[in-house]
């Protein structure tokens, strides 16, 4: 039986104190180098997501799917850039594209071969996209999808989900985040065909657009279920609203990304991350009827500009990415990777009886900590991300994990066998966790 929760919450927050002193001890560079940054960054910070207590590790370099930290200790890398970095680190084949087209002359100033290189690479691999238009990030895309549906349909209200994540200017979490932009939006539950339904029956000819992620990355990789997509597709069909399909994550989930998995169709879609070689680059493309407004041709064209939309770094590295590592057969057999990773990583839980649960699709997937009392949970991951770092494996702290193609069957028992250590080294403390409902 479970011990109270007062007691669970002492026993725990004792075993995180020492192994988060551990990791400061372990870290002091790190340390050092987020007081230099706080000099000229606000706490030392440039990028919100990068942020965890007490400090983030500062990292100095990457191979394969190594890392190697301000303090010289190597990791696996199980992060995977937040699901950007797909290729692991130092790809030869994304620095020679790279290097090809800087040599070829950058900033051209005008339409290159490139561009419509990539165009052709992606509106064939993707069954929404008839046309297309890039951009610089996958907010970027975002924003003028939403945009482009406003416009398109004359209409203002546009449908997003609780923990929906479309962005930093477009972030649905336990708060709506205070710089989004301003639209006039609708936040429902994720993954409740009724919600949705009965909004659409109120509300129907007042919305432009539902905007949503196949699968919830910030939000805890939270798989909707196809019932779910779908009937966002009929609502939006019979109302006249867009429906766009946030896929800068899930296009991994195969060369036609789970649209195409699912063979759930959507009007717009939006990419983004990897398909830049590991540069900075947004897609945003679908229905020709939709993506022909943007045809300056058009004397009624909607405006979209943007320096570096077809910068001919990006481009050429993506077509390479696209080429060499983008590929059918690659992109499934890392889904399978991932999908035999979360059995095995469930498994493992489970026969340990620790308080862990982990969801997700294919080789994106997330970590809980599984205890009645938030904070415990909370507390519950922050000591497996510490314990974890300790044993060289790297992943987020809010728990993501996205593996990477480098990233093999030697790493993966590596890393399952280091938390089977974890977990058995803790069982004490994990038996004092309260984890009635």
């Amino acid at each position: 039986m479970a011990m109270q929760s007062g007691v669970a919450s002492s026993a725990l927050a004792t075993a995180l104190e020492e192994v988060e002193q551990r990791y400061r001890d372990r870290n002091a560079e790190s340390w050092a180098l987020l007081e230099r940054a706080s000099a000229v960054m606000p706490g030392g910070n440039t990028r919100s997501s990068l942020w965890s207590d007490p400090f983030p590790l500062y990292f100095v370099s990457g191979e394969g799917c190594r890392l190697k930290d301000a303090d010289g200790h190597s990791y696996v890398d199980l992060l995977g850039e937040f699901t950007a970095g797909i290729f692991g680190h130092s790809s030869a084949v994304l620095k020679d594209a790279v290097s090809a087209a800087h040599a070829n002359g950058i900033n051209l100033s005008s339409h290159n071969t490139y561009e419509v290189r990539l165009a052709e690479l992606l509106t064939a691999r993707f069954p929404s996209m008839d046309l297309l238009r890039f951009c610089n990030s996958g907010t970027e895309a975002n924003l003028m999808a939403v945009a482009l549906a406003k416009i398109a349909t004359s209409r203002e209200r546009v449908v997003v989900f609780e923990k929906g994540y479309h962005g930093g200017l477009l972030t649905f979490g336990a708060a709506s985040a205070k710089v989004n932009a301003p639209h006039k939006f609708e936040i429902l539950p994720y993954d409740d065909v009724d919600a949705a339904r009965a909004l659409f029956a109120a509300k129907g000819a007042e919305i432009a657009c539902v905007l949503v992620e196949p699968m919830q990355g910030a939000g805890g990789c939270r798989v909707g279920s196809r019932a779910f997509l779908a009937a966002l597709r009929d609502l939006t069909a019979e109302s006249g609203a867009v429906l766009i399909f946030d896929e800068v994550q899930t296009a991994r989930m195969g060369e036609g990304g789970l649209q195409k998995r699912l063979g759930i169709i959507p009007d717009l879609t939006t990419i983004g991350k990897f398909f830049g070689g590991g540069l900075g680059f947004g897609c945003f493309g679908g229905r020709r009827g939709l993506m022909e407004r943007l045809d300056p041709r058009r004397p009624d064209a909607i405006s979209h500009a943007g320096t570096f939309n077809n910068n001919t770094l990006t481009m050429a590295a993506g077509i390479a990415a696209a080429e060499h590592y983008l590929t059918a057969e690659k992109l499934d057999a890392l889904f399978d990777r991932g999908e035999a990773l979360r059995s095995r990583l469930e498994a493992l839980f489970a026969d340990r009886k620790a308080p862990y649960t982990v969801t997700g699709l294919g080789s994106i997937m997330n970590i809980h900590g599984a205890a009645a009392d938030h904070g415990d949970s909370a507390r519950l991951l922050k000591l497996a991300h510490f314990a974890l770092a300790e044993r060289g494996y790297y992943f987020a702290s809010r728990g993501l994990i996205a593996l990477s193609l480098a990233v093999g069957d030697t790493e993966i028992d590596g890393f399952l066998n280091a938390m089977a250590a974890f977990l058995d080294e803790s069982a004490a403390v994990f038996s004092s966790v309260d984890r009635s409902a």
